[in-house]
């Protein structure tokens, strides 16, 4: 090689040297860490049903139902406890009578000269004081056996107009009842609906029993406490049934508020319980597992419909209702796993 082209090696040698340094400080080079991409939450279940009239039913029906239901549980309790009461009142009463009637014969005979006799009779002050006494003893105690068998009278007539007043109140909320049944009967009918075999399993858990008013119902409650599955609100009662749900072994994927859509969800009174062990709905009609796993909690959840205030159930195509007490077949307006709810079961509560 000539001088002239040593320098041109040079070069071309320092260029290459460059390029595989700029390499290797490439490859050497602690990668960028991209920011991770957390997966979107599960889409809600597109729910809907094809007959408005029979979903205005579900909702109206099953809660006047229930509502008549309480009122004629507690009518029934108060029932009990009126006979308990005059029960006791009529034991009372004739251990009483026997004793006014003799307090009342002893004054006929005797009237008011017999304890006059009795105190001049006596031989000095002091027996007199004595006497006066007792006949003043013997006359309070006769005043109180018969005021006491007033008052029980007056207990007793109050008591048994209290009982007809509650014999009435259950008749009149057994018709209510019978006409609420009737009704969504009427409406499943139109809608073409009809009674299935419900999947019942009677070894299912006892759930605690919700919060109720004094008088046996479920008053009306706001969305007012967070959903622990959403960003969105619930109502306490709804927070109670969920809790109760998984607290019996049903811990899969669970989403209740979401705004806007049919049913309940948008007040907070509905939660759709995914049947899969997926985060999520899952894709296409539950089999297996899946079945078995949704057919479990709707039993549990039919089951314990008194003690959590449960306004309806759906799941694989039929819905329960207290009003009917059975299972009738629903189908939604899409015809997709999450309107026939094959992939969730959903549950509404008062």
């Amino acid at each position: 090689m000539t001088r002239k082209g040593r320098p041109r090696a040079r070069a071309r040698r320092a260029a290459l040297v460059g390029a595989v340094t700029l390499l290797v400080s490439l490859a050497l080079a602690p990668a960028a860490v991209a920011a991770p991409n957390p997966s979107p939450p599960a889409a809600p279940p597109k729910e809907g049903g094809k007959n408005e009239l029979l979903d205005d039913a579900i909702e109206r029906t099953s809660r006047a139902f229930v509502e008549a239901k309480n009122a004629v549980a507690d009518s029934r309790k108060k029932q009990t406890a009126l006979n308990k009461q005059l029960t006791l009142l009529e034991v009372r009463r004739a251990a009483l009578e026997p004793q006014a009637a003799q307090i009342a014969r002893h004054s006929y005979i005797n009237g008011r000269i017999g304890p006059a006799l009795m105190l001049l009779n006596s031989a000095n002050k002091d027996a007199f004081l004595d006497r006066a006494e007792t006949l003043d003893m013997l006359s309070a105690y006769d005043n109180e056996r018969l005021a006491e068998l007033a008052a029980n009278r007056k207990q007793a007539e109050a008591a048994k107009s209290q009982l007809d007043l509650e014999v009435k109140r259950e008749s009149a909320q057994l018709s209510v009842m019978t006409k609420q049944k009737a009704d969504v009967e009427s409406a499943f009918k139109l809608a073409g609906g009809k009674t299935v075999n419900g999947n019942v399993y009677a070894n299912q858990p006892v759930a605690r029993q919700s919060p109720r008013a004094s008088d046996g119902s479920f008053p009306a409650q706001s969305c007012s406490v967070d959903d622990p599955t959403t960003d969105g609100c619930i109502t306490p009662r709804m927070l109670f049934a969920l809790k109760e749900t998984q607290r019996l072994g049903f811990k899969r994927f669970v989403s209740c508020h979401r705004n806007g859509g049919p049913f309940e969800h948008p007040k907070g009174r509905a939660c759709d319980f995914s049947v899969f062990k997926t985060n999520d709905f899952g894709s296409g009609d539950a089999q297996g597992d899946a079945r078995f796993y949704g057919n479990n909690l709707a039993s549990f959840l039919v089951k314990n419909a008194d003690k959590l205030g449960i306004l309806y159930v759906i799941w694989y195509r039929q819905v329960w209702l207290p009003s009917t007490g059975s299972w009738k077949s629903y189908s939604g307006a899409f015809g997709d796993p999450s309107s026939d709810h094959t992939n969730h079961v959903h549950l509404s509560i008062l």
